[in-house]
């Protein structure tokens, strides 16, 4: 019985997140939490909007219900240009 509640526990208060993943730079980045996926769509034209002025490439979004990720910005792998200015 305990299983049942706190299942529905966290299906009534698992946050929702926008999950936006980028090949250049190789990134997975969270935004959030929110109250309700209306609101998470409403937010997420921005967040995609920033990412493309900082010149991001192949830009995916989903909306997602669950906790809090461990990290906000994941880093996959170095981008192309990280990786050019190491190289001198």
């Amino acid at each position: 019985m305990k299983n049942f509640f706190s299942n529905l526990f966290d299906f009534f208060f698992t946050p929702w997140w926008i999950k936006i993943t980028t090949a250049e730079p190789k990134c997975i980045y969270y935004f959030g939490p929110f109250e309700s996926e209306k609101e998470a769509v409403q937010y997420q034209a921005g967040f995609i909007e920033d990412l493309q002025q900082e010149n991001a490439q192949q830009i995916t979004a989903s909306i997602q219900r669950s906790s809090a990720p461990d990290q906000l910005t994941i880093e996959l792998e170095p981008s192309k240009s990280s990786a050019a200015m190491v190289s001198v």
